[in-house]
């Protein structure tokens, strides 16, 4: 029997072929093509000969639930899809995860070729998506395929997700669908380090009352704009303050747990007084930090920000807390071996040791996690080159992503 680590390499041109196939499918969270991709990964599980399960979410039901972790795209209907190569039995069990869908390629006048072409040059292969994280997913794909020449006690999954860049969803479906495993390994760019926490990220709208009027006698109005202000220098000392003290982990980044303002909309006339504006951002939730213990931080801020100011003292600003919301999420140490084994699988295939940090962005490592799934991030391209213009990934990385869960797998399930 051939070595299965070892034909991979053979490989490369194939996964360059599907991964463009996949970039070129653009689905963009809550998009028709979120599902389309979904189908096309189904056909190609089939054909493969994996057993698939490629289901319908029960959407109603999902989103009425306490601890759904929300949606910042609408979505009328949603699919799960799980792959599974059976074991002999007796064995443990791997989930692989891969999310599917991508965020919208920005100004297209950036990017240096079509956000989904697929375009694959120079090692590398380009468009919205490749990075973060069909990249991952298709070293996933040939991973799984691989573990088909060997002899396993335990399951290997293969968990096809949808909306996680905009909460969880899909993850969140496969847990109520019932699928579980020992282990699971999300194909986050990671740059091929091994991440086992993550913060989380908490999506809030910020709603400034102010008294518009003529702007040629802005004098008798209060500008919502300028009672912004103060809000906003609130909030980047409350981001000082909660990045003064950090769990080791996250000592990699200058700003673990960023506060960011996204979104601004105030007035509707160039020559008045904006009398209200709408702010949205995110907040960083850290380590071992709950949800509710960042809201109220925020909120805290906010107020003390309006108490200091004669109108906002009577005309308070109101916070929302809307759309994804994630819990940061770390590696049980009670992890039957995965990071072990992960770390050594991944020496073993570069003879390098990985690094090991935690990840200031949220991921669905929180939610398998809580599902009672020891969880990882590992993953090929810099998350750095996600989310950008020109993104891309190196496909010997891809490949060795590829060889390293390979690896695990055959540790891990107890290859025999």
């Amino acid at each position: 029997m051939s070595d299965p680590v070892t034909t991979l390499a053979a490989d490369e041109a194939a996964m360059a072929g599907l991964l463009a196939e996949l970039i070129r499918i653009p689905s963009v969270g809550g998009s028709p093509a979120e599902a389309t991709i979904l189908v096309r990964l189904a056909e190609w599980l089939r054909a493969e000969g994996f057993e698939v399960d490629h289901w319908p979410v029960p959407m109603d039901t999902l989103t009425s639930s306490p601890d759904f972790p929300g949606m910042e795209v609408p979505r009328d209907q949603a699919w799960g899809l799980v792959a599974r190569l059976p074991g002999t039995g007796g064995g443990r069990s791997l989930m692989l995860n891969g999310h599917v869908d991508v965020v919208p390629p920005g100004d297209l006048d950036a990017w240096s070729a079509e956000p989904y072409s697929g375009l694959v040059k120079d090692g590398r292969v380009y468009g919205r998506g490749a990075c973060d994280m069909k990249g991952g997913l298709v070293a996933q794909l040939f991973a799984l395929r691989a573990l088909r020449r060997t002899r396993l006690r335990g399951d290997v999954l293969l968990a096809c997700v949808m909306g996680e860049e905009d909460g969880g969803l899909g993850s969140y479906a496969l847990l109520d669908r019932g699928w579980r495993a020992d282990a699971c390994v999300i194909a986050e760019p990671t740059g091929l380090d091994v991440v086992p926490a993550n913060a989380g990220a908490l999506t809030f709208r910020l709603r400034i009352t102010g008294r518009a009027a003529h702007a040629a006698r802005r004098d008798t109005g209060v500008s919502a704009v300028e009672k912004f202000w103060p809000v906003f220098a609130a909030l980047r000392r409350l981001e000082s303050r909660r990045n003064t003290d950090v769990d080791p982990l996250m000592r990699r980044w200058r700003l673990p747990y960023a506060i960011e303002v996204g979104t601004i909309r105030g007035g509707d006339w160039s020559s008045s007084v904006p009398g209200a504006l709408t702010a949205e951002g995110r907040i960083g939730v850290a380590l071992d930090e709950t949800p509710d213990a960042t809201r109220e931080a925020l909120e805290k801020a906010v107020s003390a920000a309006c108490a200091a100011d004669d109108w906002l003292s009577d005309n308070p600003v109101t916070v929302e807390w809307w759309g994804g919301q994630y819990a940061a999420g770390r590696l049980p140490s009670d992890d039957g071996g995965l990071l072990r084994h992960l770390t050594e699988a991944h020496t073993a295939v570069t003879g390098v040791s990985p690094r090991s940090w935690g990840a200031p962005f949220g991921s669905d490592l929180r939610l398998l996690t809580a599902g009672g799934i020891p969880t990882v991030q590992y993953g090929p391209g810099d998350i750095d080159h996600a989310h950008g213009p020109n993104e891309f990934v190196s496909l010997a990385d891809v490949v060795t992503a590829a060889q390293t869960m390979t690896t695990l797998a055959l540790a891990h399930c107890e290859a025999y």
